[in-house]
């Protein structure tokens, strides 16, 4: 089995060109493709051991069949009907239309691979130009397992993305005995064991003791990055039903592109790096961002938003 095709691949331009070997290969030549196959698992075995954390955000829309089913059954509503329904229902009731996560499918997931010492590796966006749910649900999980079990890191994760990612495992019938160990407080589901998943919200929060009003978007903008594009949550459904997934992807992108850079902030707070290291590794993340914005529009546009941390230890100095 090809290790490229399951889960996501830190393993850069050589994999690739592996990979497109592989398959070229793959009914020609068996001993070629034995080699290649070899070579490729080797190096994303080596890439594997340097990932420690993984930070994620989700995009998803709403199953407008399974609303239908379930909150209006008898009523011979189209998906479309029956979201806009239970949309309507929950603004007059809340004053929102988000639905609950119960409800949706994720149609499209960014992960920032980062290393031990919390440099950035690589960005990437599952199933990259299909973003088929249950494709990006397998990747999420298998990559996962296959990298050795890295912290996943989210902003408001714990009561949102983790949760949805869950049940679209249990949606499309994907095992997870190791996320699901029972294991007592070092159980990877147990809110408390941040070596599993840190949700960055829970820090700034002290797991709810607080409130963070104005979430990622505030946070971010503190520390002078850009926060909240052009697109918001809220118009993902529309996005999507317009067939704008790639949109959504670089939206999902940007927000993970402000939680990695939150993420770097929480470990000074935390006392697990110290200042000048964080900005050095800000500086490091922006110029690998740069390098990147000529082939990806999301990345140009999220450098011109970028204003920079005011330092108050260095009087007037404006930094990464």
């Amino acid at each position: 089995v090809c290790l490229l095709c399951h889960g996501f691949c830190f393993c850069g331009s050589l994999a690739r060109c592996c990979h497109r070997l592989m398959v070229a290969t793959r009914h020609n030549c068996g001993t070629l493709y034995s080699v290649i196959q070899k070579l490729t698992f080797n190096q994303a075995t080596c890439m594997a051991e340097k990932i420690s954390h993984l930070i994620f955000d989700v995009e998803s829309v709403a199953d407008g069949e399974l609303i239908s089913k379930v909150r209006y059954p008898g009523a011979n509503l189209s998906p479309e009907q029956a979201i806009a329904t239970y949309q309507d229902e929950l603004m007059e009731q809340r004053g929102t239309t988000f639905i609950p996560h119960t409800f949706q499918i994720p149609v499209a997931v960014v992960i920032a691979k980062v290393a031990s010492d919390l440099s950035l590796i690589d960005v990437v966006s599952l199933d990259e130009g299909e973003f088929r749910p249950h494709v990006i649900t397998e990747n999420f999980w298998r990559g996962w397992e296959l990298y050795k079990h890295p912290q996943w890191v989210t902003f408001n994760g714990r009561s949102f993305d983790m949760p949805l990612m869950e049940l679209a495992a249990f949606r499309y019938g994907i095992s997870l005995p190791r996320w699901f160990k029972s294991d007592g407080y070092r159980a990877p589901r147990n809110r408390y064991n941040v070596d599993s998943h840190l949700d960055l919200q829970d820090v700034l929060t002290n797991f709810g003791a607080a409130r963070c009003n104005g979430g990622l978007n505030l946070v971010a903008q503190m520390l002078g990055k850009p926060g909240k594009m052009d697109l918001t949550g809220d118009q993902v459904q529309q996005q999507h039903d317009e067939g704008n997934q790639a949109a959504i992807s670089d939206y999902c992108r940007c927000d993970v592109l402000d939680t990695y850079f939150v993420f770097l902030r929480t470990q000074v707070l935390m006392g697990l790096v110290a200042l000048e290291n964080e900005l050095k590794l800000v500086q490091s993340a922006k110029e690998w961002i740069q390098r990147r914005a000529a082939a990806n529009e999301s990345y140009q546009a999220y450098l011109d938003r970028w204003s920079g941390w005011h330092n108050p230890w260095q009087s007037e100095e404006v930094v990464s």
